[in-house]
């Protein structure tokens, strides 16, 4: 299993499509509120050079906003 994070905060319409999105394939996640959880916040800053939700991180690999080729490729999701 993929571990997959999926920085978040209120209000971001991105964001809700991201995890609806997870939802329809099933991709289990762990969901950062930067806006609740500091250490979420630094670590997406400081680790994953992000300053903008959605932000992704499968197994490492960063990406910011919804790059659906890329969360398919990682996920190994097939339409």
């Amino acid at each position: 299993m993929k571990n997959v994070k999926l920085y978040t905060q209120p209000a971001c319409p991105p964001c809700e499509f991201v995890k609806n999105y997870f939802k329809m394939h099933e991709i289990t996640y762990e969901l950062l509120n930067i806006k609740e959880n500091t250490a979420a916040r630094n670590e997406l800053i400081n680790e994953h050079q992000s300053m903008s939700t959605p932000t992704i991180v499968i197994d490492g690999e960063v990406i910011i906003g919804f790059e659906k080729e890329r969360i398919d490729e990682l996920l190994e999701i097939t339409s």
